[in-house]
């Protein structure tokens, strides 16, 4: 079997074998990299049958991203970043008294200690190379090389912040390498490369020099890396060396999935005109290529970071498709806000203080979740979001983080089916001989303030401005069973439902009445509410003139 402390699986023809980061596994890799069911692995013939099933981070053979392959003897298989190799016994082995059959032995290869990349460099470069790699011979150097890169590569996976990870970078490049300035460009908004970063080994104040333009716009049209020497002496960099004084370059673009431009990485060398080797371009391309999946990764990690961000504040409030939606959209969660036109939605729950007082904690913490349950679930079905609990009121909008075209009538939709579900909530509750509900429901159209308002730790997105408070005074004035409709609400109805004019309504803060609407829902038993038939007029979904 393999050596004490180094994980292995043995297999045994006629029977799968499951690899993953869960201990049911028959070979649990507890590592971040690996998936829960990451592959499948078969004894076959030929070696080892391996079947990737699916995993984030990819399962390999000698290298090469695989789905479905046979790992022959010596191989070398990846779960993730988990390195095993395949292992052929030479002898049958024995346990517990019986022959084993020909068995395939998957062991973990060791893993070396961290990066140490100062330790593997020459004190200055040798030849006509600026890499500081020492060696006897060139196989050696090359090895060296290898070595190097291995460990740039794992020190750059540890930076997860895209701004330490670039400095990272910068750092590296003029500890590896004998130059005199070095930039990173990454994409402004409009896709313009424009520099994040940039040092020189002289500390020269970053305005004194900028990166030339005619270098590296050939590295990314053409996505190669590019050796300038003697600058001034080529056509098509005519004026890279003028004010710049750029006699030597170093140019390649960081390349994404699909050869998306990431950035661009540039390094060179004043004065001296051929300071740069074919060596240097080499390992330079490796080296930017390292950088790039770096670079990808940290992007994907602040990407996830802050969809966990918005999840967590926002999962609550918004539908589950609205908050996906809001998730993937590109830029920061910032605080603040804008202006926007929105339907706001307040419902209340009448006489509810009275009714509470006769009931028991938990009995009244019962009754708020069974009814809130129902009537947030109907307004995230209607595409709504949920602004907030007021004790037994509720407040809810349509056209805020995301617009529709029909707002208006899925706020009132969703009030109707509110009242609607609230009347079948009231049977149930009958029948088990429990409390009985009523509310009243508010709704106006308008532009407010939208936003996230709180701290960077724990954001809350709310509406604030004159249309909320008309939709709360509605709701106030609005009798059991009633759902009341502000005038900028039902003009904005594409589709509306039998309506009641009521007479205009002094509101609280308004100067005049307001004109009001009445939503008749087809309550059975009547809407209870406190104004008759009498004072209202049917319109029966005909616009006011």
């Amino acid at each position: 079997m393999a050596a004490t402390g180094s994980p292995s699986l043995q297999l045994l023809e006629g029977r799968l074998y499951t690899v993953g980061r869960t201990t049911a596994s028959d070979l649990p890799i507890l590592d971040p990299t690996v998936s829960r069911r990451h592959a499948e692995l078969e004894r076959v013939e030929a070696g080892v049958r391996v079947r990737d099933l699916g995993s984030t981070n990819g399962t390999f053979l000698n290298g090469e991203r695989i789905l479905d392959a046979v790992a022959t003897a010596g191989g070398r298989l990846a779960f993730g970043k988990v390195d095993f190799y395949v292992w052929q016994p030479s002898e049958p082995r024995l346990e517990s008294g019986e022959d084993l059959l020909d068995a395939t032995i998957l062991r973990q290869v060791p893993v070396h200690g961290p990066a140490d990349i100062a330790a593997q460099l020459s004190a200055t470069p040798q030849g006509s190379s600026l890499l500081r790699i020492g060696g006897v011979s060139r196989d050696d150097r090359q090895a060296h090389k290898l070595a190097l890169l291995i460990d740039i590569a794992k020190d750059l996976s540890q930076q997860t912040e895209i701004d330490l990870l670039l400095d990272r970078i910068v750092g590296l490049t003029f500890q590896v390498l004998s130059v005199e300035r070095v930039a990173i460009l990454v994409p402004d908004a409009g896709g313009e490369l424009e520099p994040r970063i940039w040092r020189s080994r002289a500390y020269a104040p970053a305005e004194s020099w900028r990166v030339p333009r005619a270098i590296t716009r050939k590295a990314v049209d053409e996505r190669v890396a590019v050796l300038i020497e003697n600058a001034a002496a080529h056509d098509d960099f005519e004026g890279a060396a003028g004010p710049h004084r750029v006699q030597s370059a170093l140019c390649a673009p960081l390349l994404g999935k699909e050869g998306a431009v990431l950035g661009l990485m540039y390094l060179d060398n004043l004065e001296n005109a051929h300071s740069f080797a074919e060596e240097d371009l080499e390992f330079f391309t490796a080296f930017s290529g390292m950088a790039a999946v770096a670079l990808e990764n940290s992007q994907l990690i602040e990407r996830v970071r802050r969809e966990a961000v918005v999840l967590s504040n926002f999962q609550r409030y918004f539908a589950p498709d609205l908050v996906q939606q809001i998730a993937g959209q590109t830029g920061e969660v910032q605080l603040g806000g804008a202006k926007r036109r929105v339907v706001v939605l307040f419902s209340d729950i009448r006489g509810f203080t009275s009714i509470s007082e006769t009931m028991s904690p938990d009995e009244i913490a019962s009754l708020l979740t069974e009814y809130f349950t129902e009537m947030v679930e109907i307004v995230f079905e209607h595409g709504g979001t949920l602004d907030k609990f007021m004790g037994d009121a509720m407040l809810a909008l349509w056209g805020a983080p995301l617009a529709g075209e029909d707002d208006a009538d899925r706020a009132v939709r969703a009030a109707m089916a509110m009242q609607h579900a609230l009347a079948r909530l009231n049977q149930e509750w009958r029948r088990q001989g429990r409390q009985e509900l009523s509310t009243g429901i508010g709704l106006n159209a308008g532009e407010v303030f939208a936003g996230n308002i709180g701290s960077n730790r724990r954001l809350e997105y709310t509406v604030i401005g004159d249309a909320v408070n008309t939709a709360w005074r509605l709701c106030s004035e609005a009798g059991p069973g009633e759902i009341l409709a502000g005038e900028p609400l039902y003009t904005a109805l594409r589709e509306p439902p039998p309506t009641s004019i009521l007479p205009p309504l002094p509101l609280r803060g308004k100067a005049q009445p307001v004109p009001v609407y009445r939503i008749e829902w087809n309550q059975a038993s009547g809407d209870g509410s406190r104004r008759g038939a009498t004072s209202a007029v049917d319109v029966q979904s005909v616009r006011p003139g």
